[in-house]
């Protein structure tokens, strides 16, 4: 064997050492990749039924939000109805007030008069005898 051959040989021996350690990262990095794969599809598989249960899930709130609605929608309603009865109930009692409240007092006012000056035309009635 001449000098040409033995550094070819010694090529060739370091090309498949450099083949073989370039091999086992390649093959790790395959193994990574299938089990991402496979990952992927377990996510694929499982995320399903989440997906139809969380649809299930938001028709059942946006059924509660429409009750809701109209709850409130009642509620706002008796509000202005309790507003409308109170301004009512406002109005009444100035009526009363300006109606029946001012007479009476001076019904009242008078008739304290009067007993007052009952009560000193007796007290005086006393003193004279």
């Amino acid at each position: 064997m001449d000098l040409g051959q033995i550094a070819g040989l010694i090529a060739a021996i370091a090309f498949v050492v450099l083949v073989a350690l370039c091999a086992v990262p390649l093959l790790k990095t395959g193994r990574v990749l299938e089990e991402l794969r496979l990952t992927i599809r377990d996510m694929g598989h499982n995320s399903v039924p989440i997906l139809q249960e969380l649809r299930g899930t938001v028709a059942a709130t946006n059924t509660e939000i429409e009750k809701l609605a109209l709850v409130t929608e009642d509620v706002s309603k008796i509000s202005s109805n309790v507003v409308g009865v109170t301004d009512n109930a406002n109005r009444l009692s100035a009526a009363f007030r300006t109606t029946v409240g001012g007479p009476m007092i001076k019904a009242a006012a008078f008739t304290y008069g009067v007993k007052q000056a009952a009560k000193a035309t007796q007290s005086g009635a006393k003193k004279g005898k």
